[in-house]
């Protein structure tokens, strides 16, 4: 789950209301011995935060304070990871560095039997070397949503392959209203993933051992981005992951995220479809990235089995809190498969088709061992061939060069 999410107002258990009123503190006084410090980026969903503050309230277990973090939070964890034992929890995804430096305990031992209910491709991407470092919270996506209406006028079927998207933004050009929207950057940070998986590769190798776009097809997928960039609406005041753009009649069709749901479909009702990012070809494949923070425990905590406790209470063993979050503030979904049938918005319709996406073509968009560093050099090589027309061969050249040198960083 990213900084990204639109939740819509909290309700499903309403008795938490109640308790969300006791503050950050949880209305048992704060900084005292024992307290322990969650960290949560701050979510823009209205009920998000009374939620989490209730959830803290209720623990038995010990005092919890809920911090709110706006701005930059994952460098904000960065710097606490290296320099206190402060936050005790937080959300996050897991990086190899954290787990070189000790900086992260395992958190194997708190599943137990519901091992199998929570979703492996999560639990996978929160495991490094056989250990697990998350316990992921709720999952979230991203799909191609596009007006029904506007395509039908436009006589444009909805797009199944990275040629037809790119044809499709062109022909949907009218007048006020541009093709797609991806982001003020052109796409490149949203889609760079996708288009890699419409090629049929990845930013690792299978084993995690090598660069998964070293291969010709890398640079023609990407040069395909650039090709689109000439259809997309840039300049937007609002940016992929708010649905502004789509809800307010600017473009045809937007790239954002399953939490938009609620307000796209109050706003426009059924004249929306939702597709997967298109295959490239035959030897591609349709694709949704699949992401979620997850509840970390920090090694320097003053009592990490304290910490370990409370994170198995709350996203292990508390189910109904589970189900709320994931469900009661937009659309996600659960990080568990037998809390999936909660999930009252993806039951039919665009959010049913959504969770099949999920099953069918959900591929992990923030890998372990991909590194910060790495997923710099690809974006700016990438960045550079769709806004600037530069050789895609060439910059993926000196983005893989970077990435091996990540990887066999990271091996030492």
């Amino acid at each position: 789950m990213g900084a990204e999410l639109s939740r819509r107002s909290f309700g499903v258990v309403a008795g938490l209301l109640g308790l969300a009123a006791c503050g950050s503190n949880t209305g048992r006084g704060g900084g005292a011995a024992g307290t322990l410090r969650h960290w949560y980026h701050a979510y823009g969903e209205d009920g998000v935060q009374d939620a989490v503050r209730g959830y803290a309230a209720a623990y038995p277990g010990a005092r919890v304070e809920v911090q709110w973090n706006p701005g930059d939070y994952d460098s904000k964890v960065l710097t606490a990871l290296q320099t206190s034992g402060v936050p005790d929890v937080f959300e996050a995804q897991v990086k190899v560095d954290w787990v070189r430096q000790k900086q992260v305990v395992p958190l194997d031992d708190l599943l137990g039997d519901t091992k199998g209910d929570f979703v492996r491709t999560l639990l996978e991407s929160q495991t490094v070397d056989g250990k697990l470092y998350g316990i992921p919270q709720a999952i979230d996506t991203q799909v191609l949503y596009y007006r029904k209406s506007l395509l039908d006028k436009a006589g444009v079927t909805p797009p199944r392959t990275v040629d037809e998207l790119i044809d499709s933004a062109k022909r949907l050009n009218t007048g006020s209203v541009r093709g797609l929207f991806a982001g003020n950057d052109g796409g490149v940070g949203v889609l760079t993933a996708p288009l890699l998986w419409s090629a049929g590769l990845d930013f690792l190798s299978q084993d995690g051992k090598a660069p998964g776009f070293d291969d010709p097809r890398a640079a023609t997928v990407f040069g395909k981005l650039r090709d689109l960039n000439q259809a997309l609406l840039l300049g937007s005041p609002t940016d992929w992951s708010d649905p502004g753009a789509f809800v307010d009649g600017r473009v045809a069709m937007q790239w954002t995220g399953l939490w938009n749901l609620p307000k796209i479909t109050a706003a426009l009702g059924d004249d929306i479809g939702v597709l997967p990012f298109p295959r490239l070809d035959a030897a591609g494949a349709e694709s949704v990235p699949v992401g979620a923070y997850s509840a970390m425990v920090n090694a320097r905590g003053a009592d990490v089995e304290a910490a370990k406790a409370y994170v198995k209470w709350l996203w292990v063993e508390k189910a109904e809190y589970q189900t709320e979050f994931a469900t009661a503030f937009g659309a996600h979904l659960p990080a568990r498969e037998s809390l999936a049938a909660s999930a009252q918005p993806l039951r039919a319709g665009p959010g049913k088709d959504i969770v099949g996406f999920v099953t069918r073509g959900g591929r992990v968009a923030s890998p372990a061992r991909w590194s910060a560093r790495a997923n710099t050099a690809l974006s700016d090589a990438v960045a550079r061939i769709a806004r600037q027309g530069a050789d895609p061969t060439a910059e993926l050249r000196a983005a893989l060069d970077v990435a091996k040198d990540e990887i066999a960083r990271l091996d030492r």
